[in-house]
């Protein structure tokens, strides 16, 4: 499991800073804290950070928070101006004067990276189901793992056609419309990548589920191209498509 950090609540100490940030160790006693938002620390990179670190964009903080305050780098399509603010998994990053885009994917060395994609697919976004709950009229709101919320509206609440949506599905939003384009189920045949653990950043089909109490412990047999197998637990897979990956991931098939 995640190791808490604990500590000054403004400051984090680059000892205790999460490995997969690639910040100079020996060089500083403090870095960016993430802003409480839509990722964990531990799962998130600050954008600062992956400016200046991961994308050489800035060489400086100073730098960095000039070039936000232009409002020049979108996150998921939305203007951001702070250089604490946490990106995760999936999330998609635009720099506007280069008109680039990159998406923040599962990384075998690093946990999180980056991976360059075209304007033709920077409005998609694959989102994990993290909790589904029936609410008023019984309507059906799904949260995804970036903290974001999306209301299914049922007209027959004892039809489970209408709502098929379940915890560790994962769904293709359109960003710009806010609206789910496809439904990607957690089952065997679906092709999927593990996100956390030692087998990060391995993409291959599941293969076998063998369900336990809790769902999210239940133990994931994973069968890459090559013939190679991955097992890990369910709470570590994110399924990404049927034939192909439906977005880049950031591994080939």
């Amino acid at each position: 499991m995640s190791r808490k950090v604990k500590g000054s609540l403004r400051h984090l100490r680059v000892s205790v800073a999460p490995p997969h940030w690639p910040i100079p160790r020996k060089e500083r006693v403090w870095t960016v804290k993430p802003s409480p938002g839509p990722h964990s620390l531990l799962s998130c990179i600050p954008l600062g950070i992956l400016l200046r670190d991961f994308l050489g964009y800035t060489t400086t903080m100073r730098e960095t928070r000039r070039v936000l305050a232009e409002r020049t780098v979108l996150v998921d399509g939305r203007v951001v101006t702070d250089y604490k603010f946490p990106v995760g998994l999936m999330d998609v990053v635009q720099i506007v004067p280069e008109g680039k885009f990159y998406r923040v994917v599962p990384d075998k060395s690093r946990k999180l990276t980056l991976a360059e994609i075209g304007e033709e697919e920077a409005h998609l976004k694959l989102l994990r189901i993290r909790r589904k709950t029936m609410v008023r009229d019984g309507n059906i709101q799904l949260t995804f793992h970036d903290g974001r919320n999306y209301l299914v509206r049922v007209k027959d609440p004892g039809n489970p056609v209408e709502a098929p949506y379940r915890t560790f599905d994962v769904v293709l939003f359109d960003l710009k419309s806010k609206s789910i384009l496809e439904h990607i189920p957690f089952e065997k045949g679906v092709l999927a990548i593990v996100v956390e653990g030692r087998n990060t950043g391995f993409l291959g089909r599941i293969e076998d589920i063998q369900t336990i109490f809790k769902r999210r412990d239940s133990l994931i047999t994973l069968k890459a191209q090559s013939g190679e197998v991955a097992r890990t637990v369910a709470e570590y897979v994110f399924p990404v498509g049927r034939d192909k990956p439906r977005v880049t991931v950031g591994v080939k098939p």
